[in-house]
């Protein structure tokens, strides 16, 4: 008997698009060196690895490279999985003890909604290796504890960056958010983000980086409620709702494949 192992794209309900993570359903803890390979092997931006605990699931994240603190999509392809297969019942709330503390998960009308921490950024002078590397001069720079937040001038100018992502790698974070107003009516605001330090060149669609970016946007456009578009070649949406310290974060997920791991 195999390992349960999915393939889910998260924030988007449609085939091809959103980003895809990997989610194996473990009977029990499993070392670190076993879930890094892989990781490695399945070559996802990030893989989830869950295992029961009590009421609810001990869960970790590794990218190619390395595990990984917080990660969204992981995690809302998780909740999707335990839902669909029978693992919860649709009633039941999602409860994830991770290494940014318990996390959970509800389902509500087809959309799943993750409670995360906020992970707002500091203002700070903007580095020239920043914007030597994003190759654009940022009307805003912040740093929270894993990241880089930078503003540009326009969605045009954020859509046509072409960063040296050799640049952005050396940078000693996990990566750089680059965010703008949205031109579409339909979004506030729309964003990218760059990691090829954790195995990322450019990330498909990252839950965790609106932690940081819903607090920004909550200053700048003075609201707690957005709709928000991460601009990478495949694109997803989220939907965000801050709540004090929180930050909800709300999407969809389709499973692509369904199989299992024979190690």
């Amino acid at each position: 008997m195999g390992i349960p192992f999915f393939h889910v794209n998260a924030f988007t309900d449609k085939h091809f698009s959103g980003n895809p993570a990997g989610v194996c359903i473990l009977e029990g803890p499993m070392e670190d060196s076993w879930m890094q390979n892989v990781a490695r092997e399945l070559n996802f931006a990030d893989t989830a690895f869950l295992n029961k605990k009590g009421e609810g699931f001990n869960l970790r994240w590794f990218t190619p490279e390395v595990e990984i603190d917080l990660c969204g999509h992981a995690t809302l392809a998780s909740a999707h999985i335990l839902w669909e297969k029978g693992y919860l019942k649709r009633g039941e709330r999602a409860l994830f003890y991770t290494r940014s503390g318990l996390l959970t998960a509800d389902l509500k009308d087809n959309w799943i909604e993750m409670d995360f921490p906020e992970e707002s950024a500091k203002q700070v002078s903007p580095p020239s290796f920043v914007t030597k590397a994003i190759g654009v001069i940022p009307r805003y720079v912040g740093k929270n504890r894993f990241d880089y937040l930078v503003e540009v001038n326009s969605e045009k100018d954020l859509r046509q960056l072409r960063p040296d992502l050799s640049l952005i790698k050396k940078i000693p974070v996990r990566g750089v958010i680059v965010t703008s107003v949205a031109d579409s009516k339909e979004y506030d605001f729309v964003s990218r983000f760059f990691a090829p330090a954790v195995g990322i060149d450019e990330d498909h669609v990252t839950g965790s980086a609106h932690c940081c970016l819903g607090p920004y946007w909550r200053y700048r456009l003075d609201k707690d409620e957005f709709s928000a578009y991460q601009a990478s070649p495949r694109g997803g949406k989220i939907r965000i709702r801050l709540s004090g310290d929180r930050v909800l974060l709300i999407g969809q997920a389709v499973t692509f494949l369904c199989g299992e791991l024979t190690i």
